[in-house]
C-alpha cells in the first residue's frame, strides 16, 4: 500500500468536503479515492469518515487523524527543498493574499518587477477583505491590517501607513469645514465596513498623546475603499483614506485634507496611521520564495511607508 497517497486522498476529501471534490483536486477518479480511503481505514483499523448517500463527516478518530496529517505534504516538500536546493533561486508557486486596497494600489504595481527578478516564480495575487485561510487556500503569505490579525498566525510588522481625512471642495462648500474630529458627528461620513463581521473600521486620532475615536452622525457605508473614494470625489461626504490612495486626488485638488492643523486655536489632532503586517501560517512557511518577497517589499517600501512612532 502506498500510505502517502492514501493519506493525500484523505486530506483532499476532507478539504473538498466530498469524495468527488477530492478526486478533482487529485486528478483521479472518485472510485480510486474511495479505494484509497478504504485502504487507509483498514490500515488504521478505525473509521475516519462517516459516509452516507447525502453527506460525509469526520468521525472523532478522523478529526484527530486529520489534525495530525493535514500538513504532511507541505512539510515533506519543505524538507526536500531544504536539503536539495538550499541556495537555489526561489521557484515554484507563490500565492500572496492582501487586503483589497493595499493589494490593488501598492502590491500590484510592485509585482511585475519582482517577477522579472525571479522568473522561476509563478505568482498569484489574491486581493480580498474577507478572512483568508492560509492552509485551505494554499496561501504562502498574507498582508493584513491590525483588525485582521489572527492569533494562530505569525505576524511581522511591515509598514505603518499614514491616513488622511478628506472631502471634496464641493461637499465642504455646502456642509462647512469641520474644525476638529469631534465635529465629524455633524457631517456625513463615508465609512468602511469589514465584510467578514460587519464591523466599521473606526477612525482613530491622537491629540496630546491620547488616542480617541471619532463619533459618526450620518453615514454612507461600503465594503470597498475605492467605492468610498468615488463617493468622496462626487461630494458624498468626508472619508478617511490611506495616503497612497488619497495622494493623487490631494495633489490635483479633487480632495481637501482635514485636521492638518487645529482650527481656531484647537490642539492639533493627528489621524491615526494603520499598521500592515506580513503574516505566515507558521515558522515553516518562511521559505526561500517568501523570504525573497519579504525582502523585496522592505526594499521597495522603505521609509516612505513609515511614520514616526
Amino acid at each position: 500500500m502506498d500510505l502517502l497517497n492514501t493519506i493525500r486522498s484523505f486530506i483532499k476529501v476532507v478539504e473538498a468536503g466530498s469524495i468527488a471534490g477530492g478526486a478533482r483536486a487529485l486528478g483521479i477518479s472518485p472510485a480510486a479515492v474511495s479505494q484509497n480511503l478504504a485502504r487507509l481505514e483498514e490500515h488504521l483499523h478505525v473509521r475516519l469518515l462517516s459516509r452516507t448517500t447525502r453527506r460525509m463527516a469526520l468521525t472523532s478518530a478522523g478529526s484527530q487523524y486529520y489534525a495530525r496529517v493535514r500538513l504532511i505534504e507541505r512539510d515533506l516538500a519543505l524538507a526536500e527543498q531544504a536539503v536539495t536546493t538550499p541556495d537555489s533561486e526561489p521557484h515554484g508557486r507563490l500565492c500572496i493574499a492582501s487586503t483589497s486596497a493595499f493589494g490593488r494600489h501598492v502590491l500590484a504595481p510592485l509585482i511585475p518587477a519582482f517577477s522579472a527578478r525571479y522568473p522561476r516564480l509563478s505568482i498569484e495575487l489574491l486581493t480580498t477583505d474577507r478572512r483568508v485561510d492560509h492552509l485551505r487556500e494554499d496561501v504562502d503569505v498574507s498582508l493584513r491590517i491590525t483588525p485582521q490579525l489572527e492569533d494562530h498566525l505569525l505576524a511581522r510588522h511591515l509598514a505603518r501607513i499614514p491616513f488622511i481625512c478628506c472631502a471634496s471642495p464641493g461637499y465642504l462648500a455646502s456642509a462647512g469645514l469641520p474644525s476638529t474630529p469631534e465635529s465629524l458627528r455633524e457631517h456625513r461620513c463615508l465609512v468602511f465596513r469589514f465584510p467578514v463581521d460587519g464591523r466599521f473600521l473606526r477612525w482613530g486620532f491622537v491629540r496630546d498623546e491620547l488616542r480617541f475615536e471619532a463619533e459618526f452622525g450620518q453615514v454612507l457605508i461600503s465594503d470597498d475603499i475605492d467605492a468610498l473614494t468615488q463617493m468622496a470625489l462626487n461630494d458624498g461626504g468626508i472619508t478617511r483614506l490611506a495616503e497612497f490612495i488619497a495622494r493623487p486626488y490631494l495633489a490635483s485638488g479633487a480632495l481637501v485634507p482635514l485636521f492638518e492643523y487645529g482650527a481656531g486655536g484647537d490642539a492639533y489632532a493627528q489621524t491615526e496611521p494603520m499598521d500592515v503586517y506580513l503574516c505566515l501560517a507558521d515558522r515553516f512557511a518562511m521559505t526561500a520564495k517568501v523570504r525573497a518577497f519579504m525582502d523585496y517589499l522592505q526594499e521597495q517600501l522603505g521609509s516612505e511607508w513609515r511614520v514616526s512612532e
